[in-house]
């Protein structure tokens, strides 16, 4: 059973296994706190396959800077660092 890592994070046992994939815990609890993360499990289509609405979006949730003045290219490269 996973530890519990109080209310900050709402998925111990994601944020666990991100944690022991590399991840720094700030992005592990960025994703172990997405809603149904756990139940998407890869399912979302490529980024270059998203409008660039979509991804200004998700740089927004994640909040990737500069992106306000990226391209569309940029922001994917932006979102896959992140």
């Amino acid at each position: 059973m996973a530890k519990d890592h109080g209310p900050s994070i709402k998925n111990d046992d994601q944020y666990e296994a991100l944690l022991e994939q590399g991840m720094s815990k700030e992005k592990a609890a960025r994703i172990a706190n997405t809603p149904d993360a756990s139940e998407k499990g890869g399912a979302a289509p490529p980024y270059e396959e998203w409008t660039k609405d979509e991804l200004y979006e998700r740089a927004q949730e994640l909040d990737v800077d500069g992106r306000s003045d990226m391209t569309k290219d940029q922001l994917i490269a932006a979102l896959r660092e992140d």
